[in-house]
């Protein structure tokens, strides 16, 4: 027979004769004349259905890494979305004023983030836990609430 199948092995492709495939790949002891012929002519040092497991594991092993790293990826891209500040010009100029624009700024003076929220106004806005360790997206959005709500007065020197 003149068909020849073709198994990658660590980059470098070996042919060999279907029958010899097939004998080989029937064949589950060292004696058997079909294995023996192919290891004496050199087309086959490994058992071929080994061969092909290890050719799928590799396989699986880089699709694998490729959803990861594709997750890992889209999960930075979350992260820096999240982060971006999305602040009108008035806030922002509230920010800068108020923190100089850093939504981690804790001076330690009771007042926190980037728009220096007390702890009670967070609270009204529907924040939760400290607004220095919110993200700058977030800080930005309970501002505009509370902005929506009361104006620049809860900023009474910045806000002017």
């Amino acid at each position: 027979m003149q068909p020849k199948i073709a198994l990658a092995i660590g980059g470098a492709a070996l042919a060999i004769p279907s029958t010899a495939l097939a004998a080989a790949h029937d064949s589950h002891h060292s004696n058997v004349p079909g294995r023996e012929a192919l290891r004496a002519s050199g087309h086959m040092t490994r058992d071929a259905a080994a061969v092909r497991r290890l050719h799928i594991r590799e396989h699986r092993r880089r699709r694998a890494h490729r959803r990861h790293e594709a997750d890992r990826r889209h999960a930075a891209r979350l992260r820096h979305e999240a982060q971006r500040s999305t602040a009108s010009a008035p806030l922002q100029a509230i920010a800068v004023c108020e923190s100089g624009g850093n939504p981690s700024a804790n001076t330690g003076n009771g007042f926190y983030g980037k728009y220096q929220f007390t702890m009670s106004t967070w609270a009204s806005v529907g924040g939760r836990g400290n607004p220095a360790a919110a993200s700058e997206a977030e800080q930005d959005r309970r501002a505009a609430m509370l902005y929506a709500r009361a104006g620049s007065s809860p900023w009474p020197v910045c806000g002017r």
